[in-house]
């Protein structure tokens, strides 16, 4: 292993990464760089990269995955990020994710679910599954959490959106009508859903019996 660079890490004091050939690189206080000789320009050996791993790296990445997942439930994918941007090697990262896998810390099945249950009143189906995707989780465990988790129809969603938003299903203004159909395309609805509900919405605003305009 080549050490092609070593410089400061952004603004933080008394930290700078270390850059190797091919592209993996990690962070050490000064006293760490002094203390296993690093500099750049130097051959790092396999033995002194598995004594930094061992003793510094690994140890230190799962301390910090511990305390990120204390302020906040996070992926697999999105504490990968994090422990990378941080600035710990490739194994340590791997050595993290499994340690706080093996307590249930991390779990994307959960995350999926609790994700689902919480936004389930605002996005359909198909903005939930692209949301959970975007955030690293695997797409048979979002189907799975999907088919369990999801309670109420695409339509029954729509009309109490349109509740919350205070449509008015009697008004004729276009631009209004319009302004809906966006909002709900935006949450993931489909067109015929939102048409037809739309429609079902402004025939019956007259009937004192419906529930969703009472």
């Amino acid at each position: 292993m080549y050490i092609l660079e070593i410089k400061n890490a952004g603004t933080a004091k008394g930290k700078y990464k270390v850059c190797l050939e091919g592209g993996t690189d990690f962070v050490l206080y000064r006293k760490e760089l002094a203390k296993f000789d690093l500099k750049e320009g130097q051959d790092l050996s396999e033995d002194t990269y598995e004594q930094i791993l061992r003793e510094v790296q690994i140890p230190r990445a799962k301390k910090r995955a511990m305390h990120l997942l204390e302020k906040m439930d996070r992926t697999e994918q999105q504490l990968i990020s994090k422990l990378k941007e941080n600035g710990y090697a490739p194994e340590a990262i791997s050595e993290a994710v499994e340690y706080v896998k093996s307590y249930h810390y991390i779990d994307d099945d959960r995350y999926a679910r609790s994700y689902i249950r919480i936004h389930q009143e605002n996005k359909s189906k198909k903005r939930l599954q692209l949301d959970l995707m975007r955030k690293g989780i695997d797409k048979e465990i979002i189907e799975y959490a999907l088919e369990e988790e999801f309670e109420q129809s695409e339509e029954e969603m729509i009309q109490v959106l349109l509740k919350k938003k205070h449509y008015d299903p009697g008004c004729k203004d276009r631009k209004q009508r319009d302004k809906m159909y966006r909002f709900l395309m935006q949450r993931g609805f489909s067109s015929s859903d939102i048409s037809r509900a739309i429609g079902q919405y402004e025939n019956c605003y007259e009937d004192d019996n419906n529930p969703y305009i009472q």
